[in-house]
């Protein structure tokens, strides 16, 4: 079994939305579900997944509601930055497949991979 990419997004998912503006990292799932919930007048609950990002592109959070709880997928790049789409509006719609391409690193509107790193140590 392949657990590589056992805990992605799921790729057949028809909802994912890109928030556009940089996040305070700092906050939980309720900090982001009020954002969806408040700013973005969206129902949290819906089972659509919403993807956020920090000031400088590092990092991404995906937030959504799974039938009893909220699910919270974080992600820390080591060397590289997200490609992120400008800021003409709040919110992307993308699918998990793009998604998915996005944790990979690729650039959604040139198709382009970051390059792929290979560590021996964490300290």
């Amino acid at each position: 079994m392949n657990t590589r990419y056992a805990l992605r997004p799921d790729p057949q998912l028809t909802q994912a939305y890109l928030y556009r503006d940089a996040v305070d990292f700092r906050k939980s799932y309720r900090g982001l579900s009020l954002i969806v919930e408040q700013e973005l007048e969206h129902d949290p609950f819906s089972g659509a997944l919403y993807v956020f990002r920090n000031r400088n592109r590092s990092r991404i959070k995906c937030l959504f509601w799974e039938h009893t709880g909220w699910v919270l997928y974080y992600k820390a790049l080591s060397e590289e930055r997200f490609h992120w789409p400008k800021p003409d509006e709040a919110l992307m719609m993308i699918t998990g497949e793009q998604l998915n391409w996005l944790l990979d690193g690729y650039n959604l509107s040139l198709m382009t991979p970051h390059r792929r790193l290979s560590y021996e140590a964490v300290g």
